[in-house]
């Protein structure tokens, strides 16, 4: 569903959300768009925290931009005591066709890790037309979409162990 007709922060279509505390996450966070990862980074912190998750098993990278969250997130994926990994940057539309070969290639290689490590690597990527729209997304009007990145991840790594 289209976050403008949703908050992403509600949760009230699940059923119940898994109990998290033994469960193990990796974050890979782009440096890009500092502003809005930085927001995203924090919010799948706290959720997961408030779900039960010991800091310590929190493991995070930093990558220089969203095309490097897929290498950053093979690196967590391939580590046998890390349940989910969640992806979080932002890719904002220019003028040139940039956008969508970079939005495009991290979704594909994303999708692609999913299936080679048979573990969840969440999609906490924000592609957006405008700044704005990011803000909205990112903790603002429309919530937080690391937030909605957290709570999948836990739903996934029960799914999966």
């Amino acid at each position: 569903m289209a976050s403008n007709l949703k908050n992403l922060n509600d949760t009230s279509h699940l059923k119940s959300l898994p109990k998290a505390g033994n469960n193990r996450f990796g974050i890979v966070c782009s440096q890009w768009n500092t502003t809005i990862t930085d927001s995203l980074y924090q919010a799948v912190r706290n959720t997961l925290m408030k779900h039960g998750v010991k800091k310590k098993h929190i493991k995070t990278l930093q990558v220089p931009g969203s095309f490097e969250l897929i290498l950053g997130a093979q690196s967590l994926a391939m580590k046998k005591n890390i349940d989910a990994v969640i992806c979080l940057g932002c890719v904002i539309k220019g003028e040139t066709p940039h956008f969508e070969f970079i939005s495009q290639a991290v979704a594909n290689g994303i999708a692609q890790l999913n299936i080679k490590y048979n573990k969840p690597v969440i999609f906490g990527v924000l592609t957006t037309d405008t700044l704005l729209q990011a803000k909205e997304r990112s903790g603002g009007k429309h919530g937080n979409k690391g937030t909605e990145a957290a709570i999948t991840a836990i739903h996934m790594a029960d799914l999966s162990t």
